[in-house]
C-alpha cells in the first residue's frame, strides 16, 4: 500500500549553497538521501524557491527514487498568473521541471483575500479541479500568510483537501494562527505547518528564556521543542522544516523518530518560555499597520519587528538579515517626527521616540553584540 505522509516534511527552500549562490546539488542530494533513508517522504517546494532553481534541482534528485515512494508538494505562484492559460502553462512546466506526471499536494501559493478572488474569477480554481479529476493533482490546497478573516473566507469557500499555515508557539495570534488551526480542524481540513521554528528564531534561545525547557530535558535542542509543539496538534498532518545542513536534519530526525506529543508538564514549560520571550519585547507593536503609510516612508511595523526580534532572540545573524532587508527608503532614521502615526496607533505606542531608539539599538547590537538594555 501507499505510505502515509511523514509527520516531518522536508522544506526545500533552504538547501546548502555554493559560493556563487547556486544550490550545492551534491550536498542537497546527500541530505535528501539521508532523509529518505530515515523515513521522510514529503518534499515541499515552489516555483520561486532558490531563484527558480528549486523545482528543477528537486526533480533531478528525486528522479533516482521510485515515484510512488515519496510525496511531492509544489505551488502555483498566483501573483504571476493573469489568465487561465497562464496557470495551465505554468502547471505543465512544473511537471516537466519536477520530472513527474502528477503532483501529490498542489497549492495555491501564499493566498490572500485578493489573490483568492482573482484565481476564482480567472477560472484557475476550476482548471486545477479539472487537473485533479485527471489525476495530475492528488490533493488540492493552499498556503497562506494573510489575516484570520481572509483565512476563514478562503477555507469556507470550497471543500479543500488540506491547507498550509505558519504556526509556532510564538505566532499563535499571527496570520491564521491557532484560531485558523481550530477552524480547519472543525471543518475537517488537515493542516500542514510551515515556519514551526519561526525561520530559525526558535532554534537558538537566550539561556534565561529556555530554562524551563532545559530543566525538563537538558539534552533536547530548542528547535526540537518548537517542532514537537506544532506536531502535537492532532489535526497537523505534516510539519515542514527547511533543513539546510546535516546537523539540522539529524536533530530533527532524532525528534521525530521517537516522536512523543508534548505532555501537560511540557506544554506548560513551552508556554513559560513563550511568556519569557514576550517579556523581552521592546514594545507592544502588533504589526496591524494602522500607522501606515508613513509620510516619511518609514516601514514602522517592519522596524519594530526587527527591534523586538533582536531583543527577544538575540540572534545576530537573523537580526542582520532582517535589518538589511529594510529598504534604505524605509529606515527608521528617516522619521521627521510629524506624529501622524501616534494618533492612529491602537496600542498608543510612543512611536517617534521608539523609532529613534531602534536604529541606535540595532546598529549597536550588530556592531558589538552587546545586549541593549
Amino acid at each position: 500500500g501507499t505510505p502515509t505522509p511523514s509527520l516531518l516534511g522536508y522544506g526545500c527552500m533552504r538547501f546548502p549553497l555554493r559560493p556563487d549562490g547556486a544550490v550545492d546539488e551534491v550536498q542537497a542530494a546527500q541530505l535528501i538521501h539521508r532523509a529518505i533513508q530515515s523515513g521522510i517522504n514529503y518534499f515541499d517546494t515552489a516555483w520561486p524557491y532558490h531563484g527558480g532553481e528549486g523545482e528543477p534541482v528537486l526533480g533531478r534528485i528525486l528522479s533516482r527514487y521510485p515515484r510512488e515512494t515519496f510525496y511531492l508538494a509544489t505551488k502555483l505562484p498566483c501573483w504571476e498568473i493573469s489568465s487561465r492559460e497562464d496557470a495551465a502553462e505554468r502547471f505543465s512546466r512544473q511537471l516537466d521541471r519536477l520530472q513527474t506526471e502528477y503532483i501529490d499536494f498542489y497549492l495555491l501559493h501564499s493566498l490572500s483575500r485578493n489573490t483568492w478572488r482573482r484565481m476564482k474569477e480567472l477560472g484557475v480554481v476550476e482548471l486545477l479541479e479539472e487537473e485533479q479529476r485527471r489525476g495530475r493533482i492528488r490533493w488540492f490546497g493552499f498556503s497562506f500568510h494573510d489575516s484570520f478573516s481572509a483565512f476563514e473566507e478562503i477555507l469556507r469557500a470550497r471543500s479543500w483537501d488540506f491547507c498550509q499555515i505558519q504556526l509556532n508557539y510564538m505566532d499563535t495570534e499571527h496570520q491564521a494562527g491557532l484560531r485558523g488551526y481550530v477552524l480547519a480542524e472543525a471543518l475537517g481540513v488537515p493542516v500542514v505547518v510551515m515556519e514551526p521554528v519561526k525561520g530559525g528564531s526558535l532554534a537558538k534561545l537566550p539561556d534565561d528564556t529556555c530554562a524551563p525547557l532545559l530543566q525538563l530535558d537538558p539534552e533536547a535542542s530548542p528547535a526540537s521543542w518548537a517542532l514537537r509543539w506544532a506536531a502535537s496538534l492532532s489535526n497537523v498532518q505534516v510539519v515542514l522544516s527547511g533543513m539546510g545542513s546535516l546537523e539540522q536534519l539529524e536533530d530533527n530526525l532524532h525528534t521525530f523518530q521517537n516522536f512523543r506529543p508534548l505532555n501537560p508538564q511540557e506544554q506548560e514549560a513551552v508556554a513559560e518560555t513563550a511568556k519569557r520571550l514576550r517579556r523581552r519585547l521592546k514594545n507592544g507593536c502588533t504589526g496591524c499597520g494602522y500607522c501606515m503609510p508613513c509620510p516619511a516612508g518609514v516601514d514602522i511595523p517592519g522596524s519594530f519587528q526587527v527591534w523586538n526580534g533582536m531583543s527577544m532572540y538575540q540572534n545576530r545573524e537573523i537580526t542582520r538579515r532582517q535589518w538589511e532587508g529594510l529598504d534604505q527608503e524605509e529606515r527608521p532614521d528617516l522619521c521627521y517626527r510629524c506624529g501622524q502615526c501616534e494618533r492612529r496607533c491602537p496600542q498608543h505606542l510612543r512611536i517617534r521616540a521608539q523609532l529613534a531608539q531602534v536604529t541606535e539599538d540595532v546598529e549597536g547590537f550588530l556592531r558589538d553584540g552587546s545586549e541593549p538594555i
